[in-house]
């Protein structure tokens, strides 16, 4: 932590298209070596995909996907005499976004499709049907957190 207190969080812009700032963290993860100009043509190209195979709006449907990835529980390592037991903490909101999108965009890059526009279509779809693999991941995240739940007395 540095000496002057907390780092205030800088403010994001909102994506130019619809005005999202969820749409403008997205376009920020997913983009490599700071092309941003790809990472907004493959997101645009996705979400344009989407609104076809949906018939609704696609920034409705993007939203309905991340809030079906996130979070609600994790579980964090917690050193105890000499034992590492998992411990279920709940996840902040920043954390469960940032959480949300990563899955999101991981388990799209390990689909199976031509191009990467195509597949974040698919995995966004499916994660807006409440299916996919950034759902199992949700899943087994809070299915982890429930099995720990006896160690819940070392949260801090």
């Amino acid at each position: 932590m540095p000496r002057k207190g907390p780092v205030r969080p800088r403010p994001l812009p909102p994506d130019p298209v619809y005005g999202n700032v969820l749409a403008q963290r997205f376009i920020n993860r997913l983009l490599l070596d700071g092309k941003k100009g790809i990472a907004e043509r493959i997101f645009y190209t996705a979400l344009e995909a989407m609104e076809q195979r949906a018939n609704r709006p696609a920034i409705e449907v993007f939203e309905q996907a991340v809030r079906n990835v996130m979070p609600i529980i994790e579980v964090k390592p917690r050193r105890v005499g000499g034992s590492t037991y998992q411990v279920p903490v709940d996840v902040r909101p920043e954390r469960k976004v940032a959480l949300a999108i990563r899955w999101v965009i991981q388990n799209s890059r390990r689909r199976s499709g031509r191009t990467m526009a195509e597949k974040l279509a698919g995995e966004l779809l499916d994660a807006a049907n409440n299916t996919g693999a950034s759902v199992k991941k949700k899943e087994d995240t809070h299915r982890m957190a429930e099995a720990n739940r006896a160690f819940a007395h070392y949260r801090w």
